[in-house]
C-alpha cells in the first residue's frame, strides 16, 4: 500500500471511527482502525463488533493494499499533526506502516489483511431521505427518556414504529418517563416494519456523532439499520434489537380520560423555580411538592438537614388533585426539552401518569410519574 491524502480530508472520519473502537478490546481487529487504499481513494473502516462506520476518502493512490492500524495511538498522531499531505506506505514485509509529512516520519505496527472481516454493505435500491438535523432533534428529545439499564431489553431501546398514513412514532421509555415524538414522512413510513424498528441506547450516542444537519439516506434489513451520506462518503449501520415493545397506547390514553387534572404554567418561570428548589432536596427527599389551587401553584421542598424552600407561581389549574410531588431534576430535565413559552402538565391522579405538552411543540408528549406524597414530621431537641 502506497497514497498521499491530506490530513483536512480525513481527519473527521478518523474521529468518527476511533469514537466507535472499544477501548479495551481483546481482540486486534476491533482495536484496529482499517485502512484500504484503492483506486483514487481511502477507506476508513471500524467497529466494535456491532456498530459499523466505513468513510471514502478522495487520495492519490500508488498502490493499493488493506491494513489495520493500532486505531487510537494513529488517530491521536493524525490529529496532532499540521495540516497538509500526508504519505502513507507499507514497509517490503508488509508488518510496518509508514506515515511521512515533511521531515517527520513514524513507524507503526499493522495488522494484516487475513485479520479483516467484510463490513455489512449498504443496501441497494431502498434507501429513503431523511433530513440530519430533523433527526439528531427527534433523538435529543427521546434518548434522555431510554433506560441505561441492557438487562431492561426493550425499555433499553429507541422505537421506531410506522401507525398509519404515513405516521410515524419514536418512543422511549426508562419506567418512570416516556417521550414521544410523531413526524409524517410517507417513504420511511412505507420502509419501516409494522411491528417496528429497535435500536439499544448504547449504539445512539455514535449515531448522534455522526450525524450532521445534511441529508441523509436511510435503508433497513432484518438485522440492521443503515444510514449514509448522500454522496455515499460516509456510511454508519446499528444492529436492531428482536425484543418486544410495551404498547404505550395503554398509558397515553389515560390522558385523554375524564377526571384528569390539568395545570398549565410558564415554563421558564417554573424551570428557574425548579433549580432554586433543588438546592434544597436532600439524598433521602429529591422531590418538589406542588400544592394546587385556580390560580396559583406553592412549590417547595421539604427538609431539614439543609433548610425548607417555598415559591408561587401563577398558573391555570383545574382538578381535584391537592398535592403532588414530583423529582426536581427529572422534571426540571423534562421541562428543558420543550421549547413552549407555556406547557400543560395533565395529571392522572396524586401517583398516576403525567403527561407534558406545549403548543409550540406539537407532536410531542413526555410523561413523567409523580412521587408518593408522604407526610413527614419533624421533631427538635426543644420538642422532647
Amino acid at each position: 500500500m502506497k497514497l498521499t491524502v491530506n490530513k483536512e480530508r480525513i481527519i473527521d472520519g478518523l474521529l468518527k471511527a476511533a469514537a466507535i473502537i472499544p477501548a479495551k478490546a481483546g481482540a486486534a481487529y476491533l482495536r484496529s482502525i482499517w485502512l484500504r487504499a484503492e483506486e483514487g481513494h481511502l477507506s476508513i473502516m471500524a467497529t466494535d463488533a456491532n456498530i459499523e462506520f466505513t468513510g471514502r476518502y478522495e487520495a492519490e493512490v500508488q498502490q493499493s493494499g488493506l491494513v489495520g492500524v493500532q486505531g487510537r495511538s494513529f488517530v491521536d498522531l493524525v490529529r496532532q499533526l499540521p495540516n497538509g499531505p500526508l504519505r502513507l506506505s507499507l514497509d517490503a514485509g508488509g508488518k510496518t506502516l509508514l506515515l511521512e509529512q515533511g521531515r517527520r516520519s513514524y513507524k507503526l505496527p499493522v495488522n494484516g489483511e487475513e485479520l479483516f472481516q467484510n463490513f455489512s454493505a449498504f443496501p441497494q435500491g431502498n434507501a429513503v431521505t431523511w433530513s440530519g438535523d430533523f433527526l439528531q432533534d427527534v433523538l435529543d428529545r427521546v434518548v434522555f427518556c431510554i433506560s441505561d439499564d441492557d438487562s431492561m431489553d426493550a425499555i433499553a431501546c429507541l422505537y421506531m414504529k410506522p401507525t398509519g398514513n404515513g405516521r410515524i412514532d419514536v418512543c422511549g421509555l426508562n419506567g418512570h418517563q416516556f417521550a414521544l415524538v410523531s413526524f409524517t414522512h410517507d417513504e420511511l413510513a412505507g420502509r419501516l416494519p409494522q411491528e417496528g424498528v429497535l435500536i439499544q441506547k448504547k449504539y445512539l450516542q455514535d449515531l448522534k456523532k455522526w450525524l450532521g444537519v445534511d441529508e441523509i439516506e436511510l435503508d433497513i434489513t432484518d438485522k440492521r439499520l443503515y444510514l449514509r451520506t448522500l454522496d455515499g462518503a460516509e456510511s454508519l449501520s446499528l444492529p436492531r434489537a428482536g425484543h418486544q415493545y410495551p404498547d404505550y397506547n395503554v398509558f397515553l390514553s389515560r390522558l385523554e380520560g375524564e377526571g384528569a387534572s390539568r395545570l398549565t404554567l410558564t415554563r421558564k418561570d417554573a424551570m428557574e423555580a425548579l433549580g432554586r428548589i433543588l438546592i434544597f432536596n436532600t439524598e433521602s427527599d429529591r422531590c418538589t411538592y406542588l400544592d394546587l389551587s385556580a390560580q396559583e401553584a406553592v412549590l417547595h421542598a421539604q427538609g431539614q438537614e439543609i433548610g425548607s424552600a417555598s415559591e408561587s407561581l401563577e398558573v391555570t389549574y383545574e382538578g381535584d388533585i391537592e398535592r403532588i410531588a414530583f423529582p426536581t431534576r427529572n422534571l426540571m430535565d423534562v421541562l428543558g426539552h420543550f421549547v413552549s413559552a407555556s406547557v400543560t402538565m395533565t395529571m392522572t391522579g396524586a401517583e398516576g401518569a403525567c403527561g407534558i405538552r406545549g403548543e409550540e411543540d406539537p407532536d410531542y408528549t413526555v410523561i413523567i410519574m409523580p412521587m408518593k406524597v408522604s407526610e413527614t414530621t419533624y421533631y427538635s431537641e426543644e420538642d422532647v
